[in-house]
C-alpha cells in the first residue's frame, strides 16, 4: 500500500472512508487529519451506504476494490440516493486517486475510471468492447497476476466460467490443473467425497482410496461453479480449507498441505441467501475477496451484435453474415438467457439456413 495518495478532498468536507481492508482504511483516515476532523469510517460498500442514510457526510472515500458489493454498485446507489455526494475513488494498489465526482455522474463514469491504459484493451477469448466489458476486462487482468480468491456472479449464460477460465490463463498458474467443481450437479452425499478425497474403507462403496478435486488442482485453480448451492454442513469444512490451505481425506487421520487458488461463482444472490441462514456469511467474506459482477447481456449494447457476429461464423460458416432487419432484431431481444441464449439463437439458425444469402430473422426465429 502506498502512504502519499493525494486526497483531493474539498475544504471543510464531511469525509465518509470506506474499505474492507482495515489497514488502508486507517491510513487514508490519518491523512485526512491534516485537512478535516470530520471523519467516519465504514468497512465496506454496504456500511457506507447505511452510513450515509444519516446525512452527516458530503464526501466518499471508496476503495475500489470492496469485499461485499462493487464499487460500481456503490456508486451506482449514491447517485441515485444521495446524489449531492462527492465520491472520490481510491486505489490502493497504485496508490492514485480520483478527482472528487458527483454521485449523481459517478454511475457514468465507473466504468473508466482507475483502469489503466495497458488493462483497459479486450482480452483475446472475450467478445465485446462496450464500456462494461473493457471494466470487466481490466479487473481479469489486475486479478489475473495475484493469487487472490475471486467471486464470479451474474445471471445464468453471462460467462462466468470462461471469465475463470482466462483468469487461470493469464495467471502464472496457466501451465497447471484448471479443476471445475460444479456443486450443483453433484449429490449431497458425494460432494464432501468429490472434494476432498477418501480412504478405503471410509464409507460403503470405497473399495479403494481417491484423492479429492482439491488436492488434484494442488498448484493450480479450483473453479467451484454454482457455490450458492453447497450445502451448508459441507460450507464449513470448505472454510476451513480455505483458511489454512489442508485437505484431509474421508477416513484418514493425515493432513495434506495444498496450494490451490479458488474462483467461486454464482447466479444466487448471496446476501439474500446469509439472511435466509442458507449460505454461511463468513465463508461469503471469504470467497469475495475480490468479487467480479458479469453484467446481463441486455447491458452490453454493441456486444449483442460482436458476439452474434462471432457465432455465426464458427457455427454456420466463416463468411456467413447477417441481414440489417436479422440485425436490428437481435437487438431488440431481451436475452433472459445471456450469452448462452444469444449463443443458441445462432445454433438454430445454422439449422434453417441453407447457406444461401445472409442470415434472416427466420433463421433466428422461425415460425413453424
Amino acid at each position: 500500500m502506498m502512504t502519499s495518495i493525494p486526497l483531493p478532498v474539498p475544504t471543510a468536507a464531511s469525509v465518509l472512508v470506506a474499505s474492507s481492508n482495515d489497514a488502508f482504511r486507517r491510513q487514508v483516515i490519518e491523512s485526512l487529519h491534516f485537512t478535516t476532523n470530520q471523519i467516519e469510517e465504514a468497512q465496506g460498500g454496504a456500511d457506507a451506504l447505511a452510513k450515509l442514510e444519516s446525512g452527516r457526510c458530503n464526501v466518499l472515500m471508496l476503495d475500489r476494490c470492496l469485499a461485499d458489493i462493487t464499487t460500481h454498485d456503490v456508486v451506482k446507489a449514491v447517485g441515485s440516493q444521495h446524489p449531492s455526494v462527492e465520491i472520490i475513488l481510491l486505489d490502493p494498489e497504485n496508490g492514485t486517486a480520483s478527482l472528487p465526482i458527483s454521485g449523481q455522474q459517478g454511475a457514468e463514469v465507473i466504468d473508466t475510471q482507475f483502469v489503466p491504459q495497458e488493462d483497459a484493451d479486450s482480452i483475446p477469448g472475450l467478445i465485446g468492447s462496450s464500456p462494461a466489458m473493457l471494466r470487466i476486462c481490466a479487473m481479469i487482468r489486475r486479478v489475473a497476476r495475484k493469487n487472490t480468491t475471486v467471486l464470479l456472479t451474474g445471471e445464468t449464460g453471462t460467462g462466468k466460467e470462461v471469465v475463470a477460465q482466462t483468469i487461470y490463463r493469464l495467471s502464472p498458474r496457466s501451465g497447471r490443473p484448471f479443476v471445475i467443481v460444479n456443486c450443483a450437479a453433484i449429490p449431497e452425499a458425494l460432494l464432501e467425497s468429490e472434494l476432498f478425497g477418501y480412504v478405503r474403507g471410509a464409507f460403503t462403496g470405497a473399495v479403494q482410496s481417491r484423492m479429492g478435486r482439491i488436492h488434484t488442482a494442488h498448484g493450480g485453480v479450483l473453479f467451484l461453479d454454482e457455490i450458492g448451492e453447497m450445502p451448508m454442513g459441507l460450507q464449513a469444512k470448505l472454510l476451513r480449507f480455505l483458511e489454512s490451505g489442508e485437505v484431509q481425506r474421508l477416513g484418514s487421520p493425515d493432513v495434506f498441505k495444498v496450494d490451490v487458488r479458488v474462483i467461486a461463482a454464482t447466479n444466487a444472490n448471496l446476501p439474500l441467501r446469509i439472511a435466509e441462514r442458507q449460505f454461511r456469511e463468513d465463508l461469503y467474506y471469504r470467497l469475495a475477496v475480490f468479487p467480479i459482477e458479469l453484467p446481463p447481456l441486455r447491458a452490453r449494447g454493441p456486444d449483442i451484435l460482436a458476439l452474434a457476429d462471432h457465432f455465426l461464423r464458427t457455427i454456420c460458416a466463416k463468411d456467413a453474415v447477417l441481414d440489417g432487419a436479422a440485425e436490428r432484431w437481435l437487438q431488440e431481444q431481451a436475452w433472459r438467457g445471456n450469452v448462452r441464449e444469444l449463443r443458441h439463437c445462432l445454433e438454430r439458425a445454422s439449422v434453417w439456413w441453407d447457406g444461401q444469402g445472409p442470415v434472416k430473422v427466420e433463421h433466428l426465429w422461425p415460425r413453424t
